[in-house]
């Protein structure tokens, strides 16, 4: 038996077939085209499911991973940035298990990262942890006693808005000084070029860093800095063991989280960092695939 994953995207929209232990056997992705509305993308997803289901005739199931505020009791959408028309309100699961006669989940992308992280990855084996995603925004998973944490409404988790300067820089959500304008990988690209005068990517960013470029130094030890910020905060509400970090920073590997460590460790108290390990997520791209994986298995009991 396998499973196909779905991973929906602002921008693209990954695929997969994955095995029961949660392995990735095959993949792919073509573009969200998010402007042409929730019935276009819910036509193209139907097609990437139809293809397996004609070249696999033991699938078991739909796990998808999605963009947006979702509660995944039920697969709904409820809220988050409209980027796809008509994508909030909508109850996928229902459309995909009347479309397909086959189980389905939906819940948020950060979540499944950090339920993924748990099942095989940097996690692994853990009951309680925090999952951050480092890319445009910041996302947050939490998982608590061996579950994600959803909240009262299904909307827990959302580090990113976290206010950590008062009247600080203006955010999308409406608030101002939110960590996420300070701390994600667009808060850095911006921060460089500000003060760098160029555009760069974070690639180049930290290959000037290493170089020895003062400016980029300066600016990167900042960003740190507004990073480990809110990971202090974060550490004295929920005194964890573990924190993971993923998204594309994560490249820089042990280099970077480094650094990250010093900084926190001067930023918090010592029952706090007695048993903390900070550590980088471990199946990149995949992690969201692998999470929804994680949680139909357990939809049905298979887990």
């Amino acid at each position: 038996m396998k499973i196909v994953g779905i991973d929906i995207g602002g921008t693209m929209i990954k695929y997969a077939l994955l095995s029961l232990e949660g392995k990735v056997l095959e993949k792919g992705e073509i573009p969200t085209e998010a402007s042409k509305g929730v019935e276009n993308l819910f036509e193209n997803i139907s097609k990437v499911i139809e293809n397996y289901l004609e070249n696999n005739k033991e699938i078991l199931g739909i796990a998808v991973s999605g963009t947006g505020q979702i509660d995944g009791s039920i697969g709904k959408v409820i809220g988050g940035n409209p980027i796809i028309p008509g994508w909030i309100g909508t109850n996928l699961v229902e459309r995909l298990e009347a479309k397909f006669n086959l189980p389905a989940v939906l819940e948020n992308d950060v979540n499944c990262a950090a339920l993924g992280e748990k099942w095989i990855g940097a996690a692994k084996g853990k009951k309680d942890f925090l999952c951050l995603t480092i890319g445009t925004g910041i996302g947050g998973g939490i998982v608590l006693n061996d579950e994600l944490l959803r909240g009262d409404t299904c909307v827990a988790g959302e580090f990113g808005h976290i206010q950590i300067e008062k009247n600080g820089r203006q955010c999308l959500c409406g608030k101002k000084g939110c960590y996420e304008r300070y701390a994600s990988a667009t808060a850095l690209v911006a921060m460089v070029k500000e003060e760098y005068g160029e555009e760069l990517n974070g690639k180049q960013i930290f290959d000037l860093y290493k170089e020895g470029n003062q400016t980029i130094i300066n600016v990167v030890e900042k960003w740190i800095d507004y990073l480990t910020d809110g990971l202090g905060t974060l550490t004295y509400i929920f005194n964890p063991s573990l924190i993971v970090i993923g998204g594309g920073v994560t490249k820089q590997g042990d280099y970077l989280l480094e650094k990250v460590k010093l900084s926190l460790d001067s930023k918090i108290g010592e029952n706090y960092k007695k048993n903390l390990n900070i550590k980088f997520a471990e199946l990149g791209n995949d992690a969201g695939l692998i999470g929804a994986t994680y949680l139909l298995l357990k939809k049905l009991n298979r887990i």
